[in-house]
């Protein structure tokens, strides 16, 4: 299954689940699996550089190299720990709290989008606390929008309220923003087709996160800018 990457649209709600093909999503087995690769792919990085790091700081023959090694440990420890911040609101139970402050979740995408080529701008209020699969809903699509600008760019996310809804528009605009095939799946809520599963997995998660909460997710894509609205 291919998607042009310059238009693209679809919505998804909980009235087409309820509709959707046995098939359409993969079973728990899976899709752990699929969750469970993609944090890996993310910590096999900072994880080995602390170790070659750690290697240099071992090696007599490589003592001049002394401060880069720790410097190297330095920063690839801190990008572990950002990663796995990010990975306790996005895909587990992140702690016993059940709701995060804007504050909370800005320290955390922060740290992520550090190691991105893509500029974050969340455009809501500090003080605002959000319920655990709100925050969830958040993080998630903050991160797909910095992943959708692999030359860099910026990606904005403004947040609306109407008595209990809340909504969350996404709009990543740079050189080349776009969703690659997986992700157009992912977000549709379909099965990976032919692609990369690491591609897939965090938009199809996005997808679940909004459904389960009654939500809804539309995205479109043109050239050079990607929008992607949650209701919740």
């Amino acid at each position: 299954m291919t998607f042009p990457e310059a238009t693209v649209a679809d919505t998804i709600d909980a009235a087409e689940a309820e509709t959707a093909p046995p098939n359409a999503l993969p079973n728990p087995h899976e899709l752990a699996t699929q969750l469970i690769a993609k944090l890996c792919h993310d910590f096999i990085s900072p994880t080995g550089a602390i170790v070659s790091g750690l290697d240099l700081l071992e090696d007599p023959s490589a003592q001049d190299m002394k401060e880069d090694a720790i410097n190297l440990i330095k920063a690839s420890s801190k990008k572990l720990v950002s990663i796995v911040y990010f990975a306790r609101v996005a895909f587990g139970a992140a702690t016993t709290a059940e709701a995060f402050s804007i504050k909370e979740l800005r320290k955390i995408l922060d740290d992520i989008f550090a190691s991105m080529r893509a500029t974050l701008d969340l455009s809501i209020d500090d003080e605002i606390v959000l319920e655990k699969p709100v925050a969830r809903a958040l993080v998630n699509l903050a991160y797909i929008a910095g992943g959708a600008l692999p030359l860099g760019g910026t990606a904005k996310i403004e947040m609306e309220t109407d008595g209990d809804a809340i909504s969350f528009t996404a709009v990543s605009t740079g050189k080349k923003a776009r969703l690659k095939p997986e992700a157009v799946e992912g977000l549709s809520g379909d099965p990976l087709g032919d692609g990369l599963s690491g591609q897939w997995i965090q938009p199809f998660w996005l997808n679940s996160v909004v459904k389960e909460a009654g939500g809804t997710l539309t995205f479109t894509a043109e050239e050079d800018r990607l929008e992607i609205v949650v209701k919740m």
